[in-house]
């Protein structure tokens, strides 16, 4: 693995090759169900794996990329489950076994693991809420509408994991200024906005087309992508509980796009959440 930054980097593009080519860490959790299933591995099949690993958005997106570079792009892998498929159970443990884990990197950044974690949640409260919404809605895209919302801050993770201090920098000014966006701390400290990063780099991993088209800072306004975009809204509104100012918008945006009203609305994002 390359040393942790502790500086920004000059440009966009230089922050795009450095998360292309720096290897992604997973999560222990994945690298030790990794290691047990290899250990009999006749009994695993891909969608074994796909259930075990699907919400490790790096480990995800490490199948993603590799499949992206080494398999034409018109094969219609979507997710990680097809991407599974296409390589096959022997294969992926050759190519993934042995894998850095997020916890040995960040273990002597103090505050670092939290922070990640906290993003980390925020994802996987997204991912179940695209899910959910893409159900009730009956679209057939449901699983790559979960894998977006999953994925959708793919890059202040990976900040985390390579320059998990200038990560803490951006978390330290949010908390010191309420009104402070997101894209403005970034913007101050880094340099670049990490949503202009996120969609280069997906380019450069080679991802699915249908996943950078559901990227929510970028997709057109389809109902696919309004699910993805509201799922994330309200997971980040809702990370301190259901009490925040801008939930009520939400709320009002999510009811239009599942065709409910705000009382059944309010009700499916609980039973989701739970």
């Amino acid at each position: 693995m390359p040393p942790l930054l502790d500086n920004p980097l000059p440009t966009l593009e230089a922050w795009v090759a450095h998360f292309r080519d720096a290897p992604v860490p997973v999560l222990a959790d994945s690298a030790d169900q990794i290691e047990a299933f290899a250990a009999n591995e006749d009994a695993v099949d891909a969608h074994t794996l796909a259930e075990a690993l699907g919400d490790d958005p790096f480990l995800t997106v490490r199948v993603l990329a590799h499949v992206g570079r080494h398999h034409r792009r018109d094969t219609g892998i979507e997710t990680l489950t097809a991407a599974l498929v296409l390589m096959g159970v022997p294969p992926f443990f050759r190519t993934f076994g042995q894998l850095p884990t997020v916890e040995d990197r960040l273990q002597a950044v103090p505050g670092a693991l939290e922070g990640l974690r906290r993003v980390l949640s925020r994802a996987h409260r997204a991912a179940r809420f695209a899910l959910g919404f893409a159900v009730q809605r009956l679209d057939h895209d449901a699983m790559v509408i979960r894998e977006a919302a999953l994925l959708h801050d793919l890059a202040e993770m990976l900040l985390w994991c390579h320059a998990p201090r200038l990560a803490l920098e951006i978390a330290r000014r949010q908390q010191a200024d309420g009104t402070l966006r997101s894209a403005t701390a970034q913007q101050q400290v880094l340099g670049v906005a990490l949503c202009e990063v996120q969609q280069a780099l997906m380019k450069a991993w080679s991802l699915p087309d249908l996943l950078l088209q559901l990227d929510a800072e970028h997709g057109a306004d389809t109902p696919s992508v309004r699910n993805v975009r509201l799922a994330v809204r309200v997971a980040r509104h809702s990370a301190q509980g259901w009490a925040n100012a801008a939930l009520p918008d939400d709320l009002s945006d999510i009811a239009q796009l599942l065709r409910l009203n705000n009382e059944s609305t309010l009700a499916l994002l609980h039973e989701i959440d739970d």
